[in-house]
């Protein structure tokens, strides 16, 4: 791998704050992307985009490239389970529901992988108040989904739940590495892009169906296309890492609080979209339980379960 300097504090503080304005920033580009391409399509483009950007990355820093079968089995379960299904789940999705509720349901992907490692794969103990978070943020969930599902369990309701099973994915995803790809000994560039250009070959090989129905491709739709591939899930990526090698994962994961903010605030001022009581308290809700399960808030000192 090429070696370099090491990035100053400043540099790691303004990718640290770019990587939660971009990530945050994704959820107006899904819905832009939707007024001219089917939800497929736009899952496709991102993930090609993306693919192509990690690819002059890697290239530009030469970087090893995953080696060995097993890896590169294990590689393609994440290529399905971080980026194909979840993809698509958040693009039908927003269809549906507003983009700033989307960036708020993607907040709970922290209690999701608390779940997934320790009830799955076994992976992780938890403590009584990470179990409490747990609970926590299900109510917040609850507060969200519940005014709506009351009045009429329609595409919205529906869709929200997708929503949840796209987070679920991403959970599970993370998870899933830290149980069978630990000791891959990749940077995390070069680990991206073994999980997203097969993701991107699945979605090119799936081409004649997911190109059946014509694109309507405006001067928005394809910039926010490009952005969304390029942006979100290529040069991101990269600030991303660069931010959990200078500060650990727990520090680096806090970027979760800054995305539902950045897509709710672009959603009003872009979209016009309008919040109901319910989406601000339920976020709440969820992030008092993210802060639980992360341990950065404590309850009392409890043994593990």
């Amino acid at each position: 791998m090429a070696s370099g300097s090491s990035p100053s504090p400043v540099s790691i503080a303004v990718q640290f704050v770019l990587t939660g304005i971009v990530w945050g920033s994704s959820f107006l580009f899904i819905a832009i992307a939707l007024d001219g391409m089917t939800p497929a399509q736009v899952a496709g483009g991102r993930l090609l985009f993306g693919a192509l950007a990690l690819a002059a990355i890697v290239a530009i820093r030469r970087e090893r490239l995953p080696r060995g079968r097993r890896i590169w089995g294990h590689l393609c379960v994440l290529s399905l389970t971080f980026c194909v299904v979840p993809f698509l789940l958040f693009a039908w999705a927003e269809q549906h529901v507003s983009s700033g509720l989307a960036s708020i349901f993607n907040a709970t992907t922290p209690i999701m992988t608390a779940v997934m490692a320790w009830a799955v794969f076994r992976v992780e103990k938890l403590h009584l108040g990470q179990l409490v978070g747990i609970a926590i943020g299900i109510v917040g969930v609850v507060v969200i989904i519940a005014p709506g599902a009351v009045s009429d369990i329609g595409e919205s309701t529906v869709a929200q739940l997708a929503l949840l099973g796209a987070t679920a994915c991403y959970g599970f995803t993370l998870a899933y590495m830290r149980r069978f790809l630990g000791d891959s000994g990749l940077s995390g560039i070069a680990f991206a892009f073994g999980y997203i250009a097969p993701a991107a070959a699945f979605m090119v090989l799936l081409s004649p169906l997911i190109l059946a129905e014509p694109m309507r491709l405006s001067t928005p739709v394809v910039l926010s296309i490009v952005a969304l591939g390029v942006l979100g899930t290529g040069i991101a990526y990269v600030w991303n890492q660069n931010t959990l090698k200078a500060w650990g994962p727990t520090r680096a994961s806090t970027v979760t609080y800054i995305t539902p903010v950045v897509g709710v605030a672009l959603g009003i001022l872009v979209l016009g979209e309008r919040i109901s009581w319910n989406e601000p308290v339920g976020a709440a809700v969820v992030f008092l339980g993210i802060l639980l399960v992360q341990q950065r808030l404590r309850l009392r000192r409890g043994t593990g379960v």
